[in-house]
């Protein structure tokens, strides 16, 4: 029997503790650090001080604003990530559906061939892209920024692990009483299926929203840049003022983290279940 106050029982919390201040700790000096005046940023660092943001100040944040043009920097990886997100659950879903529920020849093979997909790493196909790209005119734009993570092998696993797990007595009656196959997608296939389509839309987010080495391929201007290529130039940028860099980088972070609050609820869910069934 473990009693309150056993090892037992203290051990993993003081280990969770420990990988949570691991963790927050630098988000906490990161944003400590973008409220403080300029001069106090490396003064303070290390120390005890660089926790706690006394006398906070917003010039940091002020200063980003007017160094660079960052409201479009935003825009623009807003923009980009909205639509790669958008555009996924879409193709993602409809492809899973196709390949976990209905019958056509070769299904299996595709499959096998999407699967396989998920060992290949974006920088061995990078530079082919790049080319194909190219060749097409797109570079220096938005498109060629969205359209090549709109179908993503990993979206399309999550899904159709989901899909083949859930029951098809409601699909088999609806199909009975004259439903077709986009008729039972949208109506009862999309409906059951919003936590694995907030997973989803949390996983691409993440991974795109910092994304840094495809843009810096395909993109020269500062107008259709992202926020990863932003803070890049922005470090290099004369004269270095730490706080400043601080500032952007909790701009940059904030919609990730927001994002995640507002689903994390259904992204919990989705792990839950996906546990249970497997």
């Amino acid at each position: 029997m473990r009693y309150p106050g056993s090892p037992g029982r203290i051990l993993p919390y003081a280990a969770l503790g420990v990988l949570a201040a691991l963790w927050i700790g630098p988000v906490v000096i990161m944003v400590a650090a973008s409220l403080k005046p300029e001069a106090r940023v490396l003064v303070e660092a290390g120390t005890l001080r660089g926790l706690l943001p006394l006398d906070p100040t917003l010039e940091s944040y002020r200063d980003v604003f007017e160094r660079v043009p960052f409201g479009r920097i935003f825009l623009n990886t807003l923009l980009i990530n909205v639509s790669i997100v958008a555009g996924g659950l879409v193709v993602n879903s409809l492809a899973a559906y196709a390949l976990a529920r209905l019958e056509w020849p070769g299904r299996g093979l595709v499959l096998a061939l999407v699967l396989s997909l998920l060992a290949v790493p974006f920088e061995a196909l990078a530079v082919p892209l790049f080319y194909a790209t190219t060749a097409l005119g797109w570079r220096d734009g938005y498109l060629v920024q969205i359209l090549p993570f709109v179908a993503n092998a990993l979206s399309i696993y999550l899904f159709h692990t989901f899909f083949a797990a859930m029951p098809r007595e409601t699909e088999r009656a609806a199909r009975i009483d004259g439903a077709g196959p986009w008729r039972i997608f949208l109506e009862i296939v999309v409906p059951q299926s919003r936590t694995v389509f907030a997973t989803v839309a949390i996983v691409t987010f993440l991974l795109h929203w910092g994304l840094y080495l495809w843009p810096l391929l395909v993109t020269t201007r500062v107008e259709v840049r992202p926020l990863a290529l932003g803070i890049a130039s922005f470090r290099t940028l004369p004269p270095v003022q730490w706080g400043d860099l601080m500032a952007f980088a909790v701009m940059m972070v904030a919609p990730v983290a927001l994002v995640f609050l507002v689903l994390q609820r259904w992204f919990t869910r989705s792990v839950a279940s996906t546990g249970t069934k497997g």
